[in-house]
């Protein structure tokens, strides 16, 4: 998830007042009324959708990739995979893009496509995590929104580790450490204790950028500059997963800026 600052910086990483308001703006995303078993159709959506996926960094072809998933379900309304990959390739829009109105209507039908998904498959990580990271990226525009949805993220996220604790190389690890450490401590914040989530959960993360960037981040809140600087040079100085170049690439920008500025 990318850092956006407060609470709508949870991701590249994941946060139930908001919720009317969410159903209110989903109307991107077409309704399925009907059940449809397309499921030939369906899969050649999701094909051409995970081609684009991966040249998400061109958020025009993301926003191809979100056309093909939502003809994906249009085809089979039961398709799981085209559900939380909808919820996926939203919030990668709404975490990048500069348009305002399109980051709403993103999160909103990625919040939308999360819970589909984990109706359809309740006992998978993919929707829960989809689902948490765009509620974060909600955040981001509503205050009230984001103080009310961090129990609801610390479940999703928490729901991720009891079903595949490493999934997406510590992804849910991650989230729960910055909500950790973005969340004002009135409301259950705590630098400390992101640190200690962090590093439980670093074995899963070793080749995540963006997991070293936030446990290095958490390491700066409570003073550790040294571990945070070798944090750093990690990230500065790691092969990226082919895979992850993206987010990779933000996490060195944002190291590299981080160096500069830690005393």
């Amino acid at each position: 998830m990318k850092n956006r600052g407060g609470l709508g910086r949870l991701c590249r990483v994941l946060l139930v007042a908001g919720l009317l308001s969410v159903a209110a703006n989903c109307s991107s995303q077409p309704e399925v009324r009907e059940t449809t078993h397309d499921t030939a159709g369906a899969t050649d959506f999701i094909a051409q959708a995970d081609l684009l996926y991966a040249q998400r960094v061109d958020l025009a072809r993301a926003r191809e990739g979100i056309i093909q998933l939502r003809r994906a379900l249009a085809a089979d309304s039961n398709s799981y995979d085209a559900a939380w990959k909808l919820a996926r390739l939203n919030y990668h829009l709404g975490a990048h893009t500069n348009d305002t109105s399109e980051r709403d209507r993103a999160f909103n039908e990625g919040i939308e496509a999360g819970r589909r998904a984990i109706k359809l498959q309740e006992g998978k990580p993919e929707g829960h995590f989809w689902l948490g990271a765009n509620l974060g990226g909600k955040a981001q525009t509503s205050t009230l929104s984001g103080l009310t949805s961090v129990t609801e993220i610390r479940s999703e996220m928490e729901k991720v580790i009891q079903l595949d604790e490493g999934f997406q190389s510590g992804s849910a690890y991650m989230a729960l450490g910055q909500v950790d450490l973005e969340t004002p401590r009135m409301l259950g914040g705590d630098s400390k204790h992101a640190v200690e989530i962090l590093e439980k959960g670093l074995r899963f993360g070793e080749n995540n950028s963006l997991y070293r960037l936030r446990l290095a981040q958490a390491y700066l809140a409570v003073s550790r500059k040294e571990d945070a600087r070798k944090q750093l040079e990690i990230i500065i100085n790691s092969t990226p997963d082919p895979n992850f170049l993206p987010e990779h690439q933000e996490a060195v920008t944002e190291a590299k800026k981080l160096l500069e500025n830690t005393p």
